[in-house]
């Protein structure tokens, strides 16, 4: 049995897999690591990605002591799962990221974007030969929102819809931050073949998946994907 954890910024997502089907999955919240787990839950290996700190994962290491097997923290490397990174120095690449890369290069085989849109959106390219390009990292919707609301008097933070042209304070903002959204990743999109899938995950994916054309798909699992992935590899991580 595998455990996949993705421990996020605000949140941590975790399941478990039997070499074959999901068998479970929930969240808890990054504030309060408290993984739900069916009683004598037989693990063999947890592979787990963290951009939340090293609190975090010390909080997930004393949850998880009853279990067997010891948390395995990946981390991106030259290559990996046929997958190789564009980083000079792959360790500076979030295992987020990199989980994601592999998850969306098995499941497409072709030119695609992947968009993890969380606390941050983060836009990375990968060709078909299973080269990751490199990408970029912007504010999520939600801080880009917050930041409005905190350095400026009386804009509001939440509510609002898309509209072209916005005839409101609300909706402008919403339609500002969507836009700032999907410019990263139009402009990343124009680097690959035309027809290249977008893959988006996390928080606001559904948020943006009707903006980014008949390509793009909402992949809730595919941090998760990528770890399992990572998990029946075999290999150390």
């Amino acid at each position: 049995m595998y455990l996949l954890i993705d421990a996020g910024n605000s949140r941590i997502k975790y399941a478990w897999h039997d070499s074959q089907h999901w068998l479970g999955h929930d969240s808890c919240s990054t504030d309060r690591p408290q993984l739900m787990l069916p009683p004598n839950l037989s693990v063999t290996r947890i592979v787990a990605s963290n951009v939340a700190g090293s609190a975090v994962a010390e909080a997930l290491q004393t949850e998880l002591t009853p279990l067997a097997a010891p948390i395995e923290w990946l981390k991106a490397s030259a290559e990996r799962c046929g997958v190789r990174c564009a980083y000079p120095d792959p360790a500076r690449l979030g295992a987020d990221r990199w989980a994601a890369v592999i998850a969306a290069w098995h499941r497409t085989r072709s030119d695609c974007l992947v968009v993890c849109a969380g606390t941050a959106t983060t836009v990375d390219l990968v060709r078909a030969d299973g080269q990751h390009l490199g990408g970029c990292i912007l504010p999520g919707l939600g801080l880009m929102r917050e930041s409005l609301a905190q350095s400026t008097a009386s804009l509001p933070e939440t509510g609002g819809e898309f509209r072209l042209p916005a005839i409101n304070t609300a909706d402008a903002i919403a339609t500002g931050c969507l836009l700032a959204q999907l410019g990263a990743i139009n402009a990343q999109h124009q680097q690959l073949s035309g027809a290249a899938p977008i893959l988006l995950t996390g928080g606001h994916a559904p948020a943006l998946l009707p903006l980014c054309g008949t390509q793009a798909s909402h992949q809730p699992t595919l941090i998760l994907d990528g770890l399992l992935q990572v998990a029946t590899s075999e290999l150390p991580c």
